[in-house]
């Protein structure tokens, strides 16, 4: 069921995130440093998902909320980490703009397996 490959990019990403949020500081002196980190947030979670999904092996609905629970679970344990380093903080809000990434890809997920779905019966 669970595939190799998948899974050991996927605890890969996971230390990356794990890495970046142990820095005590990752800002930019660009104008747009909020926006740019938020996006940033989103798009490592967004990852994150589709990896824990491609990674299941199996591409169900419930592979893709299994995928995206354990995405959540992990931004919230990578917050409270957050809470641990000098010059960082974890909130819930950086979960809450996690949880939209997740839930972008979910869907994009979700859309596509329904469509292969409806091709194949037709």
């Amino acid at each position: 069921m669970w595939q190799r490959k998948y899974l050991l990019v996927t605890i890969i990403w996971m230390a990356i995130i794990w890495y970046l949020s142990a820095q005590p500081d990752l800002r930019t002196d660009l104008e747009q440093d909020f926006v740019l980190r938020k996006l940033a947030h989103m798009f490592e979670y967004g990852v994150l998902t589709w990896l824990l999904f491609k990674s299941i092996g199996s591409a169900t609905g419930e592979a893709i909320t299994i995928a995206a629970l354990v995405a959540l679970v992990y931004a919230g344990i990578d917050e409270w980490h957050q809470g641990f380093v000098i010059g960082r903080y974890g909130t819930p809000r950086d979960v809450a703009i996690d949880a939209v990434g997740i839930a972008l890809v979910s869907g994009l997920l979700l859309f596509f397996l329904r469509r292969r779905t409806r091709l194949a019966i037709d």
